[in-house]
């Protein structure tokens, strides 16, 4: 079985193909312009997000990776317009709804037109620049060491501590490092509860123990209530 038949076999259903904008991007990792100039960026894993897309726009230098793009586009392009359609459907409950601050997105239709342009934005440039679009299954990346100045992850790594346990995380972690120069930064540090990862403080001890340095950091970005901290990694000078 191929990569592609085994991602589209056992995790299309689990991958939930939503992105976020460049400005969301932006205020997550408490990033300004000038951080990103003449760096070379990984956005891992990247989903549907338009940071690749806007960034290159831009002038930038940014690398997209995601074991979703070892599907057809055509496919992921309908599996997010159905992601978006759930994903909405369930959003519109008041349970649901007061776990979200609505001053960002001034509603759910507002944020359902978003997520679309988004995901159209990932798809079209994912069509004209397939080489920016790298499939990967994490803890695996097939990158160089080094390779990227700074590396961004959201929305993936402690979000799903339910289903990814602690020595995938760090593995994960580790390759990260592996890849980067300078810097990591992950956002959120919380789970779908909103609660801090359990083993965040493990995690950091580890992370020091590899000789790299970190910082929890709240960043001008909550739409998720109490979900506003991202873990900053620097490899020590």
């Amino acid at each position: 079985m191929s990569k592609s038949e085994a991602v589209n076999k056992w995790d299309l259903n689990r991958i939930v193909f939503i992105g976020r904008t460049w400005d969301e991007y932006m205020r997550m990792f408490g990033l300004v312009k000038e951080d990103l100039v003449r760096r070379k960026i990984l956005d891992c894993p990247a989903g549907a997000c338009s940071f690749t897309a806007v960034s290159n726009q831009l002038g930038m230098d940014v690398t997209a990776c995601d074991m979703a793009y070892y599907l057809p586009i055509e496919q992921l392009e309908q599996k997010g317009l159905q992601d978006i359609e759930t994903t909405m459907s369930n959003m519109e409950r008041a349970d649901i709804q007061k776990n979200f601050l609505w001053d960002y997105f001034q509603s759910v239709d507002e944020l359902k037109q978003i997520r679309t342009q988004v995901l159209n934005q990932c798809i079209s440039d994912m069509k004209r620049n397939k080489n920016r679009y790298i499939p990967a299954v994490l803890p695996t990346l097939p990158f160089d060491d080094k390779q990227f100045d700074l590396t961004l992850s959201a929305n993936f790594l402690f979000l799903y501590e339910d289903k990814l346990d602690y020595n995938f995380h760090l593995q994960t972690i580790k390759e990260l490092m592996r890849v980067t120069k300078d810097e990591i930064r992950i956002f959120p540090t919380t789970n779908f509860a909103c609660e801090r990862y359990k083993y965040l403080d493990e995690l950091i001890r580890d992370i020091h123990h590899l000789g790299w340095i970190t910082e929890e950091m709240k960043v001008p970005y909550e739409f998720q209530k109490n979900t506003n901290t991202m873990l900053k990694i620097m490899r020590k000078k």
